[in-house]
């Protein structure tokens, strides 16, 4: 199984880290069922919220969206694109 590892505070770092509360079992579940699928959980959940802003969201909303994807654009083409996944013990 994959996860996330979080990234140091810091001031230039804008991809936030969210804590929510989910049941373990629910948890475990969507990663099994996403690894089975060939999908990354966080990359599943970021797409999420995009279809969700995109369908949903207001102008000041759909603005911060295209913000962000700029944002992660400009970053995935200084460090080379996404980071490596690491495995877990």
């Amino acid at each position: 199984m994959w996860e996330h590892k979080g990234m140091a505070p810091d001031d230039k770092d804008h991809t936030y880290s969210p804590k929510f509360r989910i049941p373990r079992r629910m948890w475990d579940a969507y990663g099994t069922a996403a690894n089975r699928q060939g999908i990354d959980r966080s990359a599943d959940l970021v797409d999420h919220v995009r279809d969700f802003l995109r369908q949903h969201g207001d102008e000041h909303e759909l603005a911060e969206l295209a913000a962000a994807e700029q944002e992660l654009a400009e970053r995935r083409a200084r460090k080379g694109g996404r980071p490596r996944k690491e495995p877990t013990a």
